[in-house]
């Protein structure tokens, strides 16, 4: 049985960057690693609702914080059985956002805290109504709003298929998500927290998998 780690982060932190980072560490290391992120994108018709949202289509979709997380939330709870097989199969299995991501956007938008209704709802529905995995660890990337933002910027202006949507032009929103991490990290929300970025975060991460 091995361990579920959530990685976490503003769009433009590098989640993507790190994943292949992780693969190639655990190599290495002789461990069995495997991976998958969220929104599952191009193969979820939650998932593109959501992002359809966000550039906006689906007349005033995007603007309920409650029905946007519902979306992300569906999107997952197909992976729930994937998610405990991996772990099963596997030492490390890595997800690019998971559940937090969906709490930390919520809060943020609702002006909530970690104690929040919108907190307690995004759990409730995915760890115990959808039979999400609780993570083991959450890994959140250190990288503040401002460059986060420009990273994002930067690759919009060369990949057109990675336009930035309306919460990452939102740079208001991005400084509040990232407050909402880390009041999520204080509060060691539903698990054990690391705050780390690039090769430091990656052996932070290793060192854990039994």
């Amino acid at each position: 049985m091995g361990i579920l780690v959530a990685i976490e982060g503003l769009d433009g932190a590098g989640k993507n960057t790190i994943v292949g980072k992780f693969h190639t560490a655990a190599a290495g290391r002789s461990m069995t690693i495997t991976s998958t992120a969220f929104p599952s994108y191009g193969s979820s018709v939650e998932a593109d609702i959501a992002a359809e949202a966000l550039h906006g289509e689906h007349g005033d979709l995007s603007e309920s914080a409650y029905a946007m997380a519902m979306l992300f939330a569906l999107d997952r709870r197909r992976w729930a059985q994937w998610l405990r097989e991996a772990r099963r199969d596997h030492d490390l299995v890595l997800c690019d956002r998971y559940v937090a991501s969906n709490a930390a956007y919520s809060a943020a938008r609702l002006g909530q805290g970690p104690d929040g209704a919108v907190v307690s709802w995004v759990a409730d529905l995915e760890f115990e109504r959808f039979g999400l995995p609780v993570p083991d660890h959450q890994l959140l990337l250190g990288v503040p709003p401002e460059i986060a933002m420009e990273r994002a910027e930067g690759r919009a202006a060369v990949d057109a298929a990675r336009a930035r949507d309306a919460y990452e032009r939102d740079a208001d929103l991005q400084a509040r998500v990232y407050r909402s991490y880390l009041d999520l990290v204080e509060t060691e929300w539903v698990s054990p927290w690391t705050v780390a970025d690039d090769d430091a975060a990656v052996h932070a991460i290793l060192d854990l998998v039994p």
